[in-house]
C-alpha cells in the first residue's frame, strides 16, 4: 500500500557567505509518520526546519510540496499556516510579555470577526490543556516569570491548538505537519512520556510529524523513519525498526563511537576549594557542601528539587536568603556577592540558557568569549580588536568551534557550538571553581563528547567542578560523588562503586521518601512509575 507523502523537499540549499548549510538535499514526510531528523550541531537541521518557516531563504532551485501542492520558495509564514504547517521551535517562539493565555491563543480565539472573546470560558480551556501535560498554572501569567520547562510544555500545547488536537489525542490533523526541534530539552521524564503519547495521537489522525532531536534513545521511540544530516548533506534515510542506536550514532558522525565519556578523573582531590554553609535559597534549604581541587560534583533530582538553583547561588547570580559561601579562603556574602566577585574569586557559571544567560544572541563571538578577560586586550587605553581577533580564533579552533569565525554573529553557531565557545570563554580564565548547569543541553553526541572531555581535563588540572543535572547518566559516568535532592534537601550521597544512574534515580524517586520527605513517586515490587507532581505557577513564582 502506498502512504500518501504530506510534505516534500527536493534539492534544498542554503548558503551562507563562504559557508553552504544545505546542499541538494531531499526530505519527505508521510501521512501518520513520525519522521527523525537528526545529525551534529551544525549539521543543517534546525536550517532545513528555518526555510520550512519562512525564516530563512533559500538558495534557488529547491522545491517545496505540501499535501501535492507545490508552494514557492522562499515560503512565508502565513503560507506555512495556511498549508498546515505548525513548528515548536529550539527557542520556543513565545511573546515573553504576553501571558500564557494570549500566547496560546493568538491569531486563534474561537470567537470571530467582531465577536466579543469569552474570556472565562478561554481561561478554562487553556488551564484544561495545560492540565494534561502536568502543569497546573494561571492562564493570565506571563510568560517572562515561568521556568523553561513551564515555557516548552506552553509551547507544545499551542502546537497543539494550532494542530486542532488536544492533549488527550481527540481532533482531527490529517494533512497538517507537526515540526518538533528539541521539543524534549526543557522537559521531566513524565511530560516527555506525555508529549510522546500526543505526538502519536497527532500522526494517528494522518498528519506527519518531523521529530529533530539529540536524544538518540528518543529518536529510535518515537520515529517511524530517520533522516541524518552531515555537514549539510543527506547522509540516508533509514526504518527506524531496522537500526539501533550504535548504527545511528555512526551515520551521524560518520565514525564509530566507543562512548560518550572519558576515562575517569585519576587527579586525587587536593585543598579546599569551595565550602558552603547553610545556605538557604527559593527551594534549597540549609545546605552544607565542600568541594575539593580536581572533585567533580553532581547534583541532581527531581524537577524543583532545589539542586538546580545552587550555582546561581554560588555565584552570587540569584540572591539567598541565607547561608555562608567560602571560595579558597575568601568568604563570598550571600546577600552582597555579585557575579563580579565570584568571577574576581576565580569562580565561573556556565547556565543552562544559552542565549539569555550565557551569551549575548545579537553579539559576535568574539565579543562573548572575551567578555570576562576584556580588560587583558586594552594597551594606551585602547582596545586591540586584531588580537582579540586573533585570540579568539585560536580559542574556537582549540575548542573545535564551527565555523571557526570570530566576527560572526553568535546566534547564528549551532547550540553545540555555542556551548564551546562559551566553555572557552570560562576556561581561558583557568577557573578555581567552574559552576555548570545542564552542559549538554540540546548539544549532539559529538559535542557532547568534546565538552565532557574538557569537563574532565579541567578537574584534571585541578579546577573543582559542579554540575548540576538531570541527566543521571551523564552524572553517573562523569563524578566523583553525586548529591540527590528532594524537596531543598540532600537526601543521598553517592560515591565509589555505590554511583550508578540506576541508584541516583532510585534516590531521586524514592529517597525522600526514605529520609522522611515527601517524594513523588509509586512503587511496586513488579514494575515502578514514576509520576511528576504538578506545580503551580502564577505571578511572581
Amino acid at each position: 500500500m502506498v502512504t500518501e507523502t504530506v510534505l516534500e523537499l527536493h534539492g534544498l540549499s542554503k548558503t551562507f557567505g563562504a559557508t553552504r548549510a544545505l546542499a541538494d538535499v531531499d526530505f519527505d514526510v508521510r501521512a501518520g509518520e513520525v519522521h527523525g531528523l537528526v545529525g551534529r550541531n551544525g549539521s543543517g537541521k534546525s536550517t532545513l526546519i528555518k526555510v520550512l518557516s519562512g525564516y530563512h531563504v533559500p538558495d534557488p532551485g529547491g522545491r517545496l510540496i505540501i499535501g501535492g501542492d507545490t508552494v514557492p520558495l522562499p515560503v512565508t509564514g502565513r503560507a506555512a499556516a495556511e498549508h498546515g504547517l505548525v513548528f515548536v521551535h529550539q527557542d520556543l517562539g513565545l511573546v515573553g510579555a504576553y501571558s500564557i493565555l494570549e500566547n496560546i491563543r493568538l491569531n486563534s480565539w474561537s470567537s470571530k470577526g467582531f465577536e466579543r472573546i469569552h474570556w472565562k470560558a478561554e481561561r478554562a480551556s487553556v488551564e484544561e490543556e495545560l492540565s494534561r501535560f502536568g502543569l497546573v498554572a494561571n492562564p493570565d501569567t506571563p510568560i517572562d516569570s515561568l521556568s523553561q520547562v513551564d515555557r516548552a510544555i506552553v509551547a507544545i500545547v499551542r502546537a497543539m491548538h494550532h494542530l486542532g488536537v488536544s492533549g488527550d489525542g481527540t481532533g482531527d490533523a490529517s494533512g497538517k505537519v507537526l515540526v518538533l526541534d528539541e521539543p524534549t530539552a526543557y522537559l521531566p521524564t513524565d511530560s516527555v512520556e506525555r508529549l510522546f503519547d500526543a505526538v502519536r495521537a497527532v500522526a494517528a489522525t494522518g498528519a506527519g510529524v518531523v521529530f529533530v532531536s539529540h536524544r538518540t534513545d528518543e529518536v529510535l521511540n518515537i520515529t517511524d523513519r530517520i533522516t541524518v544530516l552531515r555537514d549539510g548533506k543527506l547522509v540516508d534515510t533509514v526504518v527506524t525498526a531496522d537500526t539501533d542506536e550504535d548504527a545511528l550514532v555512526a551515520l551521524i558522525l560518520g565514525r564509530a563511537l566507543d562512548s560518550f565519556y572519558p576515562d575517569p578523573v585519576q587527579t586525587p582531590p587536593g585543598e579546599r576549594v569551595l565550602t558552603v554553609e547553610g545556605l538557604t535559597g527559593a527551594l534549597v534549604k540549609d545546605l552544607d557542601l565542600t568541594v575539593d581541587r580536581g572533585e567533580i560534583v553532581g547534583l541532581t533530582g527531581l524537577m524543583g528539587a532545589g539542586h538546580d538553583e545552587i550555582p546561581y547561588y554560588i555565584f552570587g547570580a540569584r540572591d539567598a536568603v541565607a547561608g555562608h559561601v567560602n571560595v579558597n579562603g575568601d568568604d563570598l556574602p550571600i546577600a552582597k556577592s555579585t557575579p563580579t566577585d565570584a568571577i574576581a574569586a576565580g569562580v565561573a557559571l556556565l547556565p543552562a540558557d544559552r542565549l539569555n544567560l550565557s551569551g549575548s544572541a545579537a553579539a559576535s563571538v568574539e565579543d562573548n568569549v572575551a567578555l570576562p578577560v576584556l580588560k587583558k586586550y586594552f594597551a594606551r587605553g585602547r582596545l586591540q580588536l586584531a588580537v582579540v581577533r586573533d585570540r579568539v580564533g585560536g580559542l574556537m579552533t582549540d575548542f573545535d568551534v564551527r565555523p571557526a569565525v570570530p566576527s560572526l554573529e553568535f546566534s547564528a553557531l549551532s547550540g553545540g557550538n555555542q556551548q564551546k565557545a562559551l566553555l572557552a570563554k570560562w576556561l581561558q580564565m583557568e577557573p578555581s571553581l567552574l559552576l555548570l548547569h545542564e552542559p549538554t543541553q540540546g548539544v549532539d553526541v559529538g559535542s557532547k563528547a568534546d565538552i565532557f572531555l574538557r569537563i574532565t581535563d579541567s578537574a584534571e588540572a585541578g579546577t573543582a567542578v559542579v554540575i548540576a543535572s538531570a541527566e543521571h547518566e551523564d552524572l553517573a559516568n562523569l563524578c566523583t560523588r553525586v548529591l540527590v535532592f528532594d524537596s531543598g534537601r540532600v537526601v543521598g550521597e553517592l560515591k565509589g562503586s555505590e554511583l550508578s544512574e540506576e541508584r541516583i534515580l532510585e534516590l531521586c524517586y524514592r529517597g525522600g521518601r526514605e529520609a522522611g520527605i515527601t517524594a513523588a513517586s509509586t512503587d511496586n515490587a513488579a514494575q515502578r512509575t514514576f509520576r511528576w507532581r504538578p506545580h503551580r505557577v502564577g505571578y511572581g513564582d
